[in-house]
């Protein structure tokens, strides 16, 4: 059997008399990509804070690649493969989008003595994946909400992760731009060397409230509320369970795959 990439275990975080989450437990496999979904204020954005080190969890074991990596630093996890994108972008909004993704890449230097061009070579790679390659010596302020989107996955994925938690990829793209973020995203796991960058199947999970679209690219679905696993299966199993459709969807969700 396929050992996870990522164990998480009773995790609990409360916030004085609230508890966000409550004993939550999943694993995440390598090659997947799972859709994390739940009412707002189901405890989807402090789970992921958890995972990446913003937030210490109250009580509970995150491991990742085998090791324990609960309450380690961000940058640590960053460090052994595990990076996420957050669903308000705040780029240096005055520095070239070249220069935010060379950032992103100094957490994962190899070699302390890296030349800077090489970081630059890279960056630029990760731009062109994305499809920004043309705006790298542009300001980010300048750049529309969704290519501030696309230039965030250039920074996780410059970072050479194994597992990528995204925060609301497609919040506020229109149809077009939404298309646009989800076909790097099937690229992007599909694997494989796009310029100097390496991916094996990156593994992903996506946190998002477009379900037509995002049901389109999981393999698996968690569906959080009240800070707790209401319940996880294929996206088909989750989009028609009478659970779900009473406590997040409303009614059940069409999509086609992809």
């Amino acid at each position: 059997m396929t050992t996870p990439l990522l164990e998480v275990d009773g995790l609990t975080k409360k916030f004085g008399g609230l508890t966000a989450l409550n004993k939550v437990t999943f694993s995440i496999y390598p090659g997947e990509i799972v859709a994390l979904i739940g009412p707002n204020g189901s405890g989807k954005t402090t789970l992921l804070h958890n995972l990446m080190g913003i937030l210490t969890p109250t009580a509970g074991e995150i491991t990742f690649k085998g090791q324990d990596i609960t309450g380690n630093h961000p940058w640590d996890i960053v460090r052994r493969g595990l990076v996420g994108t957050f669903q308000v972008v705040k780029p240096f909004r005055n520095l070239p989008c070249i220069m935010n993704v060379m950032v992103a890449s100094l957490v994962t230097r190899k070699k302390w003595g890296e030349w800077t061009k090489r970081m630059e070579t890279r960056a630029m790679d990760a731009l062109e994946f994305v499809g920004i390659g043309d705006m790298a010596l542009e300001r980010a302020a300048v750049l529309s909400h969704g290519d501030l989107k696309r230039l965030e996955i250039a920074r996780a994925i410059a970072t050479e992760p194994a597992l990528m938690l995204l925060d609301e990829p497609f919040g506020g793209l229109n149809p077009a731009e939404t298309e646009l973020i989800a076909n790097s995203i099937r690229r992007l796991h599909k694997g494989g060397r796009f310029g100097r960058l390496h991916s094996e199947e990156i593994s992903m999970v996506i946190v998002e409230h477009k379900l037509a679209d995002l049901m389109r690219i999981v393999d698996r679905v968690i569906v959080l509320n009240f800070g707790e696993v209401l319940t996880i299966g294929s996206p088909e199993m989750v989009v028609n369970d009478p659970k779900v459709i009473k406590a997040y969807i409303g009614k059940e969700v069409v999509f086609h795959a992809s």
